[in-house]
């Protein structure tokens, strides 16, 4: 299997028509084997116009990379700069902070999955400059001892929103991420202004709901 020929394809015909402009991204993911991030058994899938499951639902959370065309547009709505530092929330196996780490001076690749981690330790050397360190901890706690952060971007869907992230941005800085319920959902954009945060919904996506952003189930009498 052609695999740089298929990463071409996916970038033709996924990325740049869904309004991905930013040459880094582009570049990036036609450079980076997204292949090399996923298991064996569905390496033959890793350029699919959807999302690529990672980790498989028997007894624990399913977690997948997003779609190529909604992870793309999720970064470009982070306008990220050059200089800028950021917070990956769920990295999975490396692949989106391989991507961010193009854009970037630095990158944290937060992960609460200690498998997902374990290839990503295996995997980002092969790819990545230096730029990208991977830590360990639960999701929507963020990583405040690396911040703040000129942006985040939350790798899947969010039913809340936690304070600790938003926290964690500098003033101007953005968080991403799409607000849904794992079968609709928003792409929504936070800027911070100070104290304040101001939300923004840009585009329709849907993604599964990433470990520890499900809203608390209410009991019905």
């Amino acid at each position: 299997m052609d695999y740089a020929i298929q990463r071409k394809n996916m970038v033709e015909s996924q990325v740049r028509p869904s309004d991905v402009t930013d040459r880094r991204i582009i570049r990036a993911m036609l450079d980076l084997p997204r292949e090399e991030f996923v298991p064996d058994r569905v390496r033959g899938l890793a350029y699919m116009d959807g999302p690529v499951q990672l980790v498989e639902a028997g007894g624990k959370t399913r977690r997948s990379l997003l779609a190529a065309r909604i992870f793309a547009k999720l970064v470009q709505a982070a306008q990220i700069d050059p200089t800028a530092t950021v917070l990956d929330v769920g990295a999975g196996t490396g692949y989106s902070s391989a991507v961010l780490a193009q854009l970037a001076v630095r990158v944290i690749a937060l992960e609460s999955d200690a498998g997902l981690l374990k290839t990503a330790r295996a995997k980002l050397p092969a790819v990545d400059s230096g730029k990208v360190t991977l830590v360990e901890g639960e999701l929507p706690t963020g990583w405040a001892a690396e911040g703040p952060y000129d942006a985040i971007v939350v790798e899947g869907a969010i039913e809340t929103v936690p304070s600790d992230l938003l926290d964690q941005l500098k003033d101007g800085g953005r968080l991403v991420a799409i607000v849904g319920d794992g079968r609709t959902g928003r792409a929504t954009v936070w800027l911070r202004d100070g104290g304040a945060f101001g939300a923004t919904e840009v585009f329709d996506a849907n993604a599964e709901i990433l470990p520890g952003f499900h809203k608390a189930r209410a009991f019905a009498f």
